[in-house]
């Protein structure tokens, strides 16, 4: 075998183990939680949501002006915590990194 093959070889066992080195229970989740939020895009009914306000409470409509800020607020709040859960991953701080996970969950309902 020449050396460059020997070399490139060596780099591609190099490259799967560091890859299958960050594979974690939290990690997937995380990625699990991302495709949700990206596809909330196009799906209304996926995604975070938004607690119901004091007016839709006294039964007031709500105006597309008002759904819109909500669904934006929810989606910055996702995104927040998934932002959190991903620093606790990188930290390998696993038991902080999944209950981030359990409260971007929560976020959901």
């Amino acid at each position: 075998m020449s050396p460059s093959t020997m070399a490139l070889v060596a780099f591609v066992t190099l490259g799967l183990s560091i890859t299958s080195g960050h594979a974690s229970p939290c990690g997937d989740e995380i990625a699990r939680l991302e495709k949700v939020l990206v596809e909330s895009k196009t799906d209304p009914a996926v995604g975070p949501t938004a607690p119901q306000s004091v007016d839709a409470q006294l039964g007031y409509q709500p105006t597309p002006d008002s759904v819109r800020r909500a669904d934006a607020e929810a989606r910055a709040r996702f995104a927040a915590v998934l932002d959190r859960a991903k620093d606790f991953e990188a930290d390998g701080k696993t038991a902080e990194c999944m209950q981030a996970v359990a409260a971007a969950k929560l976020e959901l309902k």
